[in-house]
C-alpha cells in the first residue's frame, strides 16, 4: 500500500517520477501527487485517481531536478484531491510524502489549529510538513528529525525544501526505505520496484534511520544524530520482470509462472541422497532440530493460510505439535515466548508491518524466529537473519498466486526436514522428495486445464455467496481458495471444516448456494463423499475439486488434478481455485490486479 518515490539529479524529474509510481501501481492506492523544484518554489499536482489521471494532469513544460511523488491508500481522510500527498506547508515550501500512520495527529492538529496553522487536508500526513517547517534547525535533515521526534507511530517519509532543491530527506520507522544510487544522481523509493529500470544498487534503511541525499551521494545516521554506515547492495531483478508481455493482467502472467516458481524454490534444496530436504538458510543443526518441542507459524491474509498448511505437515511428518496463528493478533495477546519453540514468519513482501511487529516482538523476547519470505533484502528477511527465500521473482497482482504456493512448498520442505532429523522414514522421505520433484509438471498439467475451469466458473458467475469446505489437509487450502474470489470477485465466500457443517453452517444451503467441496484421494475419501451428499439432499451445488475418482453424478461439477503424494495434495488442490476466482472475477468485469479497498503490501496496522 502507498507508495513513495524520489529523485534527485541532472535529469528532469518529472518522467522519472511518473514512472515510479506506475511501478508501484500494484501496491493499491486511490490517489497520487508529484513535487517538483521549480524556480525557487515547489509545484505540486495531485489527483483522486490513478497514475494515468496524474500525468494528463501534470502541465505541459513542468520540469525540475528534483522531486518527490505518492500514490494513496486511504488511512486517514476520504480519496480526494485535498488529501492526496504530496502535503504542503502553508508557505509552500515544504513538501512530504508519507507511508504508515501517525497515531497522535488528532493532537498534532489540534496544537497547529490553536497556533493559527491552516491546515489543508484531513489526513495525518500534513502535520509533518507543518512540524519540519516551523523548526527552528539550520538544516533540513534537523528539522525532519525534530519533526519526527514529536509524532507517534509508523512512517516511511521523504521531506524536501523549495530552498534547498538540490536535497532531499528520508527517513523510516515500520515502513520501508530504500535508496536507489545512480551516476551522478539519487533515488529514494518505498520499494525496489519502483528502481529496477533505473538503477541495480541499493541500500535499505533500517528503523528510526535518516538519509539525506543529493546527486553526488548520501549520508545516514540514527534519529538521534548518530552516523551509520551503509554500502549499497546489488539487486538481482531485471525491468522485464515487472513488466506483462502478452499477458491480460499479472494475476494470470503470475498464475502461469507457478511451475518455474516452484522448481526455483526447489532447486538445489531437494536431497535425493538422504530421502530430505536441503535447507542450509534455516540456519539450525540436527541437534537444534531436536530441541524443538512446537513450531508456531505467523502471518496474514494468504501467508497465513500457508502457515495452517505448513502447521498440519510438521504434525503429520515431524510429530511436532504445530499451529498457525494470524501475526496482526499475536504481539496483542502477549504470548508466551518458549525458547524451545521454532517460530517462523512469512511474508511475500517482507514488509507486512503486523508480520514484522510480531518478529521485532519474538526477538525483544528471546523467541528463535525464521523467515519465509519472497523479497530479498526486505525487512522481514534482515530481522530474522535466517530463513528460506521463495525465490517465486516478483509478483505485482494484489491477489497471493505463486507467493502462496512457493510458500507451501518451503513449509513443506521444513516439514520434511524436521521430520527426517525425528522418527519420519528414509522410504517416506524419498516419497515425498519424489512428490515435491513432480510437483512443477502437475501444476503445469492443472494450468493446462484451464478451459474446463473457466466454463464451471462461469457457470456460477452469478451466485451472490459460495461455501468452501475442507478436512484436514484441505481445509486451509478451502480458507485461501475462500480468500481469492471474495479479494477479487467481491463474491462473498466463507471457508469451513467439512465436518462443521452440520453444526450451523447447513442451515444456509439451498439451491442458490454453490459449495465447493476439497476432496483429495486419500483415507477422508469417504468422509467427504459423505458431506457432498448431506449437501445435495439439501438441493446445494457441489463443486468438486479433487485428484480421485468420484462416482458419476456425484458433484454437480468437477475439477480434477493430477494425483499428488497425499501430504502435498492440498497444494495441487490450491491451483484450480486461484483459476477458479481468476475466471468468475473476470465474467463479473472485475479488475483482478486491483481489487477494491486492497494493497498488496500492507505497512499500516
Amino acid at each position: 500500500m502507498c507508495g513513495i518515490v524520489g529523485y534527485v539529479g541532472p535529469r528532469d524529474a518529472v518522467p522519472l517520477l511518473l514512472e515510479g509510481l506506475h511501478r508501484l501501481e500494484y501496491r493499491g492506492y486511490d490517489s497520487a501527487g508529484v513535487a517538483v523544484a521549480v524556480d525557487g518554489g515547489l509545484r505540486v499536482v495531485k489527483t483522486a485517481g490513478r497514475v494515468g489521471d496524474l500525468r494528463k494532469a501534470v502541465p505541459e513544460g513542468t520540469a525540475g531536478a528534483t522531486g518527490i511523488a505518492h500514490t494513496r491508500w486511504a488511512t486517514h481522510g476520504e480519496p480526494s484531491d485535498r488529501n492526496a500527498h504530496p502535503h504542503v506547508d502553508a508557505a509552500s515550501r515544504i513538501a512530504i510524502v508519507h507511508n504508515g500512520v501517525f497515531e497522535n495527529s488528532d493532537r498534532l492538529r489540534a496544537r497547529l489549529v490553536a497556533d493559527n496553522v491552516p491546515l489543508a487536508s484531513d489526513t495525518d500526513s500534513e502535520v509533518l510538513a507543518h512540524l519540519v517547517a516551523r523548526s527552528s534547525a539550520t538544516t533540513l535533515e534537523d528539522a525532519v528529525r525534530e519533526a519526527l521526534a514529536q509524532v507517534e507511530g509508523t512512517y516511511g517519509v521523504i521531506v524536501m525544501d523549495a530552498d534547498r532543491p538540490g536535497e532531499l530527506v528520508a527517513a523510516r520507522r515500520g515502513s520501508p526505505v530504500v535508496l536507489g544510487v545512480g551516476e551522478q544522481e539519487m533515488l529514494v523509493a518505498s520499494d525496489v520496484t519502483a528502481l529496477v529500470r533505473f538503477t541495480q544498487q541499493v541500500i535499505y534503511l533500517d528503523d528510526d534511520e535518516i538519509a539525506t541525499v543529493t546527486a553526488d551521494g548520501y549520508r545516514t545516521s540514527t534519529m538521534d544524530a548518530r552516523a551509520t554506515t551503509r554500502s549499497p547492495t546489488s539487486i538481482d531483478v531485471a525491468s522485464a520482470e515487472y513488466e506483462l508481455g502478452d499477458h491480460p493482467d499479472f494475476m494470470y502472467k503470475e498464475m502461469r509462472e507457478q511451475p518455474e516458481a516452484v522448481d526455483r524454490c526447489l532447486r538445489g534444496r531437494l536431497d535425493h541422497r538422504f530421502s530430505s530436504a536441503r535447507l542450509d538458510g534455516v540456519g539450525l543443526t540436527p541437534q537444534d532440530y531436536q530441541r524443538i518441542r512446537r513450531v508456531k507459524l505467523l502471518g496474514c491474509g494468504s501467508a497465513y493460510y500457508a502457515g495452517q498448511l505448513g502447521a498440519q505437515l510438521i504434525e503429520e511428518l515431524a510429530r511436532i505439535p504445530a499451529d498457525a496463528e494470524p501475526a496482526s493478533e499475536f504481539r496483542y495477546r502477549n504470548p508466551v515466548v518458549d525458547p524451545d519453540t521454532l517460530y517462523v514468519a512469512i511474508s511475500q513482501s517482507g514488509e507486512t508491518l503486523d508480520t514484522l511487529a510480531a518478529v521485532q516482538e519474538l526477538k525483544r523476547k528471546g523467541g528463535h524466529v525464521i523467515g519465509v519470505v519472497n523479497a530479498v533484502g526486505s525487512t522481514i528477511a534482515r530481522e530474522c537473519g535466517h530463513g528460506i527465500f521463495l525465490h517465486a521473482g516478483p509478483e505485482v497482482s494484489v491477489a497471493a498466486t505463486k507467493s502462496f504456493t512457493t510458500m507451501a512448498v518451503a513449509l513443506a520442505m521444513l516439514a520434511l526436514d524436521l521430520g527426517r532429523v525425528r522418527d519420519l522414514s528414509i522410504t517416506e522421505g524419498r516419497r515425498l522428495v519424489t512428490g515435491l520433484a513432480r510437483l512443477p509438471h502437475q501444476i503445469a498439467q492443472i494450468l493446462a486445464g484451464e478451459q474446463e475451469i473457466e466454463a464451471v466458473a462461469r457457470k456460477y458467475a452469478r451466485a451472490e455467496h459460495m461455501f468452501f469446505v475442507g478436512r484436514v489437509r484441505g481445509w486451509p487450502a478451502a480458507r485461501e481458495g475462500a480468500q481469492k474470489l471474495k479479494e477479487i470477485s467481491y463474491v462473498h465466500a466463507e471457508a469451513y471444516q467439512a465436518s462443521e457443517l452440520k453444526h450451523g453452517p447447513l442451515a444456509l444451503i439451498d439451491p442458490e448456494m454453490p459449495t465447493v467441496v476439497l476432496v483429495p484421494d486419500d483415507e477422508l475419501l469417504a468422509k467427504n463423499t459423505a458431506t457432498i451428499e448431506e449437501i445435495k439432499a439439501r438441493g446445494g451445488p457441489v463443486i468438486a475439486v479433487t485428484d480421485a475418482e468420484l462416482p458419476a453424478g456425484l458433484a454437480t461439477d468437477v475439477i480434477r488434478v493430477p494425483k499428488a503424494h497425499d501430504s502435498l495434495a492440498p497444494i495441487a488442490l490450491s491451483v484450480p481455485l486461484q483459476l477458479f476466482a481468476y475466471h468468475l472475477a473476470h465474467a463479473l468485469g472485475r479488475d483482478v490486479d486491483r481489487p477494491r479497498n486492497l494493497a498488496k503490501s500492507v505497512t499500516v496496522e
